[in-house]
């Protein structure tokens, strides 16, 4: 390469165009013009004589040389900030934005107890959490409109990479005074003359339910199913106003059940406790934000559902 090829603001452009997969959000998180990065990549590749980037209707994503130059120039940056540090003496904050989509349980009643506790770690990381079913969630990592996401369900394809996050435990709640309320388990065959209140297809705790049904050998076809509703906080609301009974989330159902506002029971031959996940695309890289979120991940202990 040649040495004005080399200067650190044309590697920091290139790693930021990598991570945010887009020439425009670099340019905006760098405060240039798109052309600008532009003219810096295309100086990269013409050095190299490589292309860096697949470039797919405004989104970009590393080819094979773009992938190895990411690895060096992380290194390099590595190496500048860490002389930063040994000079003046203290750490540059992280700093930027973090992108997280999250299907319901996670995204409400998971992702608030441990923002507040990474935000207070990493004040300068402004995040933006978007809250659907695990479908979409997962639809949005791999578009890369966000770097990660917190799902109650895979889907299974080779880019992308699932880490645990939590086991969740499905009951059935009842409102007070219902023909169940006194009783603390039941079988699949007692609950299937009661109307059922069921999340939307697409959800994890529906996708878990289905599932668990099959392996019961039974059919939905069987059931009574009074309505489906697309937030567990409307079907609690269902549930309270006598419409049916549910199978929910244990996390999603805590407050109520401290309250006496429901009352939950155990279906002895209906397995559908679930795992959570983190979910990410290893065909993109992680901007520094979304790395640094992972590690604390790793490092605290998730909220504890309750009994």
């Amino acid at each position: 390469m040649q040495s004005e090829d080399v200067q650190l603001p044309h590697l920091e452009t290139f790693s930021k165009a990598a991570e945010s997969s887009s020439f425009t959000k670099a340019a905006k998180a760098l405060g240039l013009t798109q052309a600008a990065v532009s003219q810096r990549i295309q100086a990269l590749e013409k050095t190299l004589c490589k292309s860096l980037f697949h470039r797919r209707g405004g989104r970009v994503m590393l080819t094979e040389a773009g992938q190895t130059l990411y690895a060096h120039a992380q290194r390099i940056l590595g190496i500048h900030r860490e002389a930063r540090r040994e000079i003046t003496e203290h750490d540059a904050p992280v700093a930027g934005e973090l992108l997280i989509a999250s299907s319901s349980i996670p995204g409400e009643h998971l992702l608030p107890a441990l923002l507040s506790v990474f935000g207070q770690r990493h004040p300068h990381i402004h995040v933006r959490a978007s809250v659907s079913d695990s479908v979409e969630a997962i639809g949005q990592v791999e578009r890369g409109e966000v770097s990660l996401g917190l799902v109650g369900r895979k889907v299974e394809k080779p880019h992308l990479e699932y880490r645990f996050l939590v086991s969740d435990r499905m009951v059935l709640v009842v409102p007070p005074g219902h023909a169940l309320s006194k009783r603390k388990k039941l079988t699949l065959g007692q609950l299937i003359p009661h109307p059922l209140i069921l999340r939307e297809s697409g959800s994890g705790l529906r996708h878990c339910f289905e599932k668990s049904f099959e392996r019961a050998g039974r059919s939905l076809a069987g059931l009574r199913v009074a309505l489906e509703l697309g937030s567990n906080e409307a079907i609690k609301e269902a549930v309270l106003q006598g419409v049916g009974v549910a199978i929910l989330s244990n996390y999603a159902v805590q407050k109520e059940l401290r309250a006496g506002r429901l009352h939950a029971l155990e279906v002895s031959d209906l397995h559908c406790d679930r795992d959570m996940f983190l979910v990410l695309d290893k065909r993109r890289v992680l901007p520094l934000p979304a790395r640094s979120f992972l590690i604390f991940l790793e490092t605290s202990p998730l909220p504890d559902p309750g009994p």
